[in-house]
């Protein structure tokens, strides 16, 4: 990075935090740091829910994936609206009209003590966990553009994001949420921009949707019945409904983003403005990760995009066997960008074109399986699976964007993981002092010892992550990664909340058993089927609600 780029980025981490910091200093008490004395209007509240989501996971992983996959993540995200719908129009007002803090303060009002605790304890542990691997993704970012050690890249993050929530609490995150994806919408422009300027001269629009079209990297419905395929149209609609109303009606990241609204109406219009923009957004990066696969057929691109796990591999003894790899695909990748070439400049007049179509699609898979053969050689070498799909962005990035536009995007891939953690950390801080410490421990303490509590166990959670962080490399695609883990607890959750809204008879009793027995079904399905993780979601949820009926109707003294 030059001194521009460093002076843009210092600059803007300045404004934001300064910005956020004045915004928080009329909040007044512990309901001030945890629901901002609910006085937040609905625009900024949608924009930080969905700050929230638009984590750096959202740009690395997401590029990422299409690179390698194309289109067919954003049936992840078909679902969203409907479940917005259900969320306004049955969960908002009941958690509103509660006055409560926590999502999980609600259950027990409608059951009991011991099935708050029980999901409060969940939630507990599937967001800490999440938020360590938000926290490990922009430390890709450093670690490739200046070679920093990861581990020192995350404690600097931990360190700022958890001051300014510790200072400010959750109006300094929602104002920080704002700027940040504000900022995260002027990045996919940035980006967009310069993979066009980069591309070789008569290659725009219809050309680069015309060479991701070859491998049909554009498609982005599949209509397969298959429920081993993680991305289709049936489990996107089905699968993501269950989750997206599990994420947004039952985790306290979320739950606590709409109870800082001045009036229902404000809750509600807060999600119906984030149903509305969020999937577009999502195709835009996703886009942009189907135009690096693009991008490459005329740029050379890496046979392995991790820089450490090159480096390691060098040092092997599979060092030649990998050199060799490298060499033939620096002769391929030759033979694909002239085909490619000839076929954009032939096209319009139909000469050839399927036969150098066919070229294409053939030199595709070669480096395909190159690319594969080289990530097992990493496996092998360095003992752990290779995360290479989450450096294709960063190398871009730090290769071909101009000075002053890349401390822009750094900025911007450091302010989504911001904009995430810092949401993280407040939800699990209100979630540990209102449903386990005022409950249980010190319940009638003063508004200024549960500020001070607060602070202390946001400082907590922030030290969680990063230990969570510093092993997060190893899990994969991270986009994959985050939304797997909350799929093992999410379903579940939602089934408690449905048989609070929806089974009048049902007892905290049955909630529970049907809790535990949901996460159970969850993990037995996940260790011996091939059923894709979206429709963990939909086993917990059904589970819970089937086996809460059943206790809640066996007689009693029997469960």
């Amino acid at each position: 990075m030059t001194p521009i780029d460093w002076a843009l980025f210092v600059l803007y981490f300045v404004g934001v935090l300064s910005f956020a910091l004045y915004q928080s200093r009329k909040n007044e008490g512990v309901e001030g740091f945890f629901l901002g004395n609910r006085r937040m209007p609905w625009w900024a509240i949608g924009l930080s829910v969905m700050a929230t989501q638009a984590s750096a996971i959202t740009f690395i992983g997401t590029t990422g994936q299409a690179f390698d996959d194309g289109m067919e993540f954003v049936q992840f995200y078909l679902a969203l609206p409907f479940s917005m719908v259900v969320l306004c129009i049955v969960f908002i007002p009941l958690f509103y009209r509660a006055k409560v803090f926590t999502a999980y303060e609600y259950l027990e009002q409608r059951f009991d003590s011991k099935t708050r605790a029980l999901t409060g304890f969940l939630f507990l542990v599937s967001r800490g966990m999440g938020a360590g691997i938000i926290l490990y993704a922009p430390a890709i970012v450093l670690s490739v553009i200046l070679g920093w050690d990861e581990r020192l890249t995350i404690m600097v993050m931990a360190i700022i994001t958890v001051f300014y929530t510790m200072a400010g609490g959750i109006t300094a995150v929602i104002w920080t949420d704002v700027v940040q994806m504000l900022m995260v919408f002027g990045g996919i422009a940035v980006a967009l921009f310069a993979l066009f300027s980069n591309l070789p001269d008569g290659v725009g629009l219809a050309e680069a949707v015309y060479v991701g079209g070859i491998q049909d990297m554009w498609r982005s419905v599949d209509l397969s019945w298959d429920p081993t395929n993680t991305y289709t149209l049936w489990s996107g609609l089905l699968g993501g409904f269950f989750l997206f109303l599990a994420y947004f009606g039952t985790d306290q990241s979320q739950v606590q983003r709409y109870l800082t609204a001045t009036s229902l109406k404000d809750s509600r219009l807060s999600l119906i403005f984030n149903a509305f923009l969020k999937v577009p957004m999502q195709v835009l990066i996703l886009s942009i990760g189907v135009l690096l696969f693009v991008f490459y057929h005329f740029e050379e691109p890496p046979l392995v995009f991790s820089p450490a796990e090159v480096a390691a591999v060098e040092e092997s003894e599979r060092a030649a066997e990998f050199r060799a790899l490298e060499e033939e695909k620096s002769e391929v990748h030759s033979l694909r960008r002239a085909a490619t070439l000839e076929l954009l400049e032939d096209r319009n007049s139909g000469l050839g074109v399927l036969d150098r179509q066919r070229m294409i699609e053939g030199y595709d898979s070669q480096l395909r399986e190159l690319r594969v053969d080289a990530k097992e050689i990493v496996s092998e070498v360095r003992g752990t699976s290779s995360n290479d799909v989450n450096y294709v962005f960063p190398t871009y990035i730090i290769n071909f964007i101009p000075t002053g536009l890349l401390g822009l995007l750094i900025a911007v891939i450091f302010a989504a993981a911001m904009s995430s953690l810092d949401s993280e950390i407040t939800a699990l801080s209100s979630a540990t002092v209102m449903d386990f410490y005022r409950r249980w421990f010190r319940p009638d303490a003063s508004d200024g010892h549960y500020l001070f509590v607060s602070r202390l166990t946001t400082l907590f959670w922030g030290l969680f992550a990063f230990g969570v962080a510093l092993y997060a490399g190893q899990l994969g695609s991270l986009i994959e990664a985050v939304n797997q883990i909350g799929s093992f607890f999410y379903g579940s959750l939602l089934g408690v909340f449905l048989l609070a809204f929806f089974v009048p008879k049902s007892t905290g009793t049955g909630a529970s058993v049907g809790l535990l027995v949901g996460m159970a079904s969850v993990f037995l399905v996940s260790i011996t089927t091939d059923v894709s993780w979206l429709y963990y979601n939909v086993v917990g949820a059904v589970v819970v609600v089937v086996v809460g009926m059943v206790v809640n109707r066996a007689p009693e003294g029997r469960v």
